[in-house]
């Protein structure tokens, strides 16, 4: 006997069948269709699941890292009583800087300098060629520089070495006898 295909149509689709001494079965073209639809069904369904999860869940484990705290505080140095009229007078307190997930304790040293008790200027102790630390020498009235020898005048000018500019000045406030820095 030969093979025979025969058509008919059942709810819209149209199913082809192969007659083989006398067995009707569907061809494998019409399993294959749905169960590739059914998996890729599958797939999409998981995939969005996954998005409507995961999104939000790395939103929240990488959003602290990529926020910058705009906001800074005033930062308590001490009392101006401790401020020698004339001589820079070093000031270290402890803050923390928060970064993301990492928090962290840093000390902030600050020159504090006034002439007449009531106008104070805030300068950093740090170099402004490589960061190092600066320190007060007190005989020539200057501010030393170990890494380089830069040398600073006692208002944070430059007097000599490859100092590109003059020391960095915090902004300062007086209240209540205490002295504040502007950081954050």
């Amino acid at each position: 006997m030969g093979d025979r295909l025969d058509q008919f149509r059942s709810n819209g689709r149209v199913i082809m069948l192969k007659n083989d001494v006398g067995s009707n079965t569907t061809s494998e073209e019409d399993t294959l269709d749905r169960r590739n639809f059914l998996s890729l069904a599958t797939w999409a369904i998981g995939a969005l699941i996954s998005a409507a999860l995961g999104i939000p869940a790395i939103a929240y484990i990488v959003g602290p890292a990529l926020q910058r705290e705009e906001a800074q505080e005033w930062i308590q140095l001490g009392s101006t009583t401790k401020v020698e009229l004339g001589t820079p007078t070093l000031f270290k307190t402890k803050i923390e800087r928060k970064t993301g997930w990492i928090v962290n304790e840093e000390e902030l040293s600050v020159y504090i300098l006034t002439d007449n008790g009531r106008d104070f200027v805030a300068m950093s102790n740090i170099c402004t060629h490589l960061g190092c630390r600066i320190r007060w020498v007190a005989d020539s009235e200057q501010f030393f520089c170990p890494c380089h020898n830069g040398v600073f005048d006692k208002d944070g000018g430059i007097v000599s070495g490859p100092i590109p500019r003059p020391l960095d000045r915090f902004e300062l406030k007086v209240e209540e006898g205490q002295l504040y820095v502007l950081g954050g």
